[in-house]
């Protein structure tokens, strides 16, 4: 009789476990249930806190012109130049600043710092949900050394789950591309030495408008 192969004999072994099934041992184990400590501070404290921790750099604003009186100085401060934006709700907003934004394709291949959109702000860890549906697409929130985001305080959920759940009511089709952002991009996988801005920007800001008051 031929021997059976290696392969008959993990089938076998696979058919016979799916016929003799064990008891669960773990019975009272809860899975539906969080595995988080509840939030008890406020969603943007929480989410600051969080995206500090990462690498970010946080701006909390009380309303639209305070964020553009925050966005000016930090420019000024930072000597921030050949800046980049191709939403224009968002460069309508922007354009109030007086600062030399760039929206030209010409000028893409120069800029320095790129300012998005984001989708939602996570809370618990700090990250930044960012889409190809946005008009950013999928360039701007990669190719800058400076990553601006600006969102506003009804962006802000609790988990990635509220954030996917969301999204997904939000738009007909789910996007293509969904990206989460958590902190500036780094490595340490060559010889585990820290690199900044191996695959994307060196730095990351959160410019958070308040318009819930």
């Amino acid at each position: 009789m031929k021997e059976s192969t290696t392969k008959e004999k993990l089938l076998k072994q696979v058919r016979d476990a799916l016929i003799d099934k064990s008891d669960n041992p773990y019975p009272d184990i809860d899975f539906e249930s969080s595995i988080y400590k509840d939030i008890t501070e406020p969603l943007d404290i929480t989410f600051a806190e969080a995206f500090i921790a990462v690498g970010g750099n946080f701006v909390f604003s009380a309303d639209e012109n305070d964020f553009i009186q925050n966005f000016k100085d930090l420019a000024s401060e930072k000597k921030w130049e050949n800046m980049f934006c191709i939403d224009n709700e968002l460069l309508s907003l922007l354009n109030k600043s007086q600062l030399a934004i760039s929206s030209s394709d010409e000028d893409f291949l120069g800029l320095k710092v790129g300012i998005t959109k984001c989708e939602y702000l996570i809370a618990r860890l700090g990250t930044v949900m960012i889409s190809s549906k946005q008009l950013s697409g999928r360039r701007m929130n990669v190719y800058p050394e400076i990553h601006i985001v600006v969102a506003y305080t009804s962006q802000l959920v609790e988990d990635l789950k509220h954030a996917l759940k969301l999204i997904r009511t939000k738009y007909e089709t789910i996007p293509s591309m969904i990206t989460f952002v958590t902190g500036a991009s780094r490595t340490a996988d060559i010889e585990k030495t820290l690199v900044m801005g191996a695959h994307g920007p060196k730095e990351i800001y959160v410019f958070l408008i308040d318009d819930n008051s």
